[in-house]
C-alpha cells in the first residue's frame, strides 16, 4: 500500500430517514435484520439484477429466500434506490424502470435514454441521476412524477456516478477505461451544471465519496491502484494498492469496502489511514458492491451469486440467484 497524508416519507419512515439509518445502523442491528425490521418496519430485502432473464429478484435478507422475481424489460444492468423506488437501467433498451419498491412491482418505464448506465440517489430523496453514456450526459429524475425533468451534457460517456452526501457534488467517470472525471453541481438538483473534469493518473473506472468526508475514491481500470482526491480542492491527496481491476468502491462507517471481481476478493480499508485490515475471498465476477443497514452486498456477474457480508467483511450468507447478476441493492418492503 503506498502511504498517503489522510484528514481525519413512506408508510413508516420518510426518505431522509430511512436513507439516513440504511447508512449508519447499530452493529448489532446490522447482523440481525429482523431486529433491524422491527425498529423501522417491513421487510430488508436485496434487489438483484438477472440480467440474462429480463427479471430483478428480491431476496430475503435474514433466509436468503427469493420472495419475488418481477419482469423487467430485457437486460437489467443496474439498480439503485431510495426508500419508496429503486430504478433499474437497460443499458441495450435505452430505459430505465421505476419499480414501487415497497411492494416488488413495476411503476414506470422511461424510453428516452441512449445508454443508461448507472444511478446516484440525491440525499434529498425526491430526485435521482442517471447517466447516459449513449448520449454523454446526466440525467435527472423526478421520482414521485416519474419523469426527467432535465439534462446536462457531461463531455464523454458517463458511466459510474457518486453524490456527496450534502447532496451539493456529483463526480462521475467517463467510461468503462475513463481518461477523465466529470464534477457537476447537484445542489439544484432539478438542475445540475457541469463544473469541470479531471485527469486520474490511471483510466478510471468507479467513483466514490467516502463517509464521514473523509476522500473521494476513484479505483482504476488498468491497473491495481486507487486515488484519493481532496472534495474540497479536487487535488490528488493520495494513492492505495488494490487487487486486479477494475475495482468497486462502497463505505460502512469507518471502512472502506473495495471489490476485485477478477481477483474474487473483497478488501476492506481503515478511512483513516488507508490500511487493509481484512481481505474476503468471494466469488469471481462480483464487481458492483452496495451498503445500506450496516451490511455490504456483491453480486456475481459470471456465477449469478449474490454475497452479504457484515460491517467487518464477513460473508454472512451467499445465495445463488440468476445465470448472470450484474448489480443490486437493498430495499424495504412493506
Amino acid at each position: 500500500m503506498d502511504p498517503c497524508r489522510w484528514e481525519g416519507r413512506s408508510h413508516h419512515v420518510d426518505r431522509r430517514t430511512f436513507l439516513a439509518g440504511a447508512a449508519a445502523v447499530p452493529i448489532g442491528l446490522a447482523l440481525d435484520p429482523a431486529a433491524f425490521a422491527r425498529r423501522v418496519g417491513g421487510t430488508p430485502v436485496a434487489l438483484v439484477t438477472a440480467d440474462t432473464e429480463a427479471h430483478v429478484a428480491a431476496v430475503e435478507l435474514s433466509t436468503g429466500r427469493v420472495l419475488r422475481r418481477i419482469a423487467t424489460l430485457a437486460g437489467p444492468r443496474s439498480i439503485e434506490s431510495n426508500r419508496d423506488t429503486a430504478l433499474v437501467a437497460h443499458t441495450s433498451e435505452g430505459a430505465v424502470t421505476l419499480l414501487d419498491a415497497p411492494h416488488l412491482r413495476v411503476r414506470r418505464v422511461l424510453r428516452s435514454f441512449g445508454a443508461p448506465r448507472y444511478t446516484a440517489m440525491h440525499p434529498g430523496g425526491e430526485y435521482a441521476f442517471v447517466t447516459d453514456s449513449g448520449r454523454g450526459e446526466l440525467v435527472t429524475i423526478e421520482l414521485e412524477r416519474g419523469r426527467v425533468v432535465h439534462r446536462v451534457d457531461l463531455g464523454g460517456p458517463a458511466r459510474h456516478v457518486s453524490v456527496d452526501r450534502a447532496g451539493r457534488v456529483l463526480w462521475t467517470a467517463l467510461g468503462t477505461k475513463a481518461r477523465r472525471l466529470a464534477i457537476a453541481d447537484v445542489s439544484r438538483p432539478w438542475r445540475p451544471r457541469s463544473l469541470t473534469r479531471l485527469t486520474p493518473p490511471f483510466l478510471a473506472h468507479d467513483v466514490g465519496f467516502a463517509s464521514r468526508g473523509y476522500r473521494v475514491w476513484v479505483t482504476s481500470a488498468d491497473r491495481g491502484a486507487i486515488a484519493l482526491y481532496d472534495p474540497r480542492t479536487r487535488e490528488l491527496s493520495g494513492r492505495l494498492g488494490a487487487d486486479a481491476s477494475p475495482q468497486h468502491v462502497t463505505f460502512v462507517g469507518a471502512h472502506a469496502y473495495v471489490t476485485s471481481g477478477d481477483d474474487g476478493t473483497l478488501r476492506v480499508h481503515a478511512l483513516t489511514d488507508g490500511r487493509v485490515v481484512r481481505t474476503t475471498r468471494i466469488p469471481k465476477g462480483s464487481y458492483n458492491v452496495q451498503h445500506a443497514f450496516g451490511s455490504v452486498l456483491t453480486p456475481s456477474l459470471s456465477e449469478g451469486t449474490l454475497c452479504l457480508l457484515d460491517a467487518r467483511g464477513r460473508v454472512r450468507r451467499r445465495v445463488r440467484v440468476a445465470p448472470s447478476s450484474h448489480d443490486a441493492c437493498f430495499a424495504m418492503i412493506a
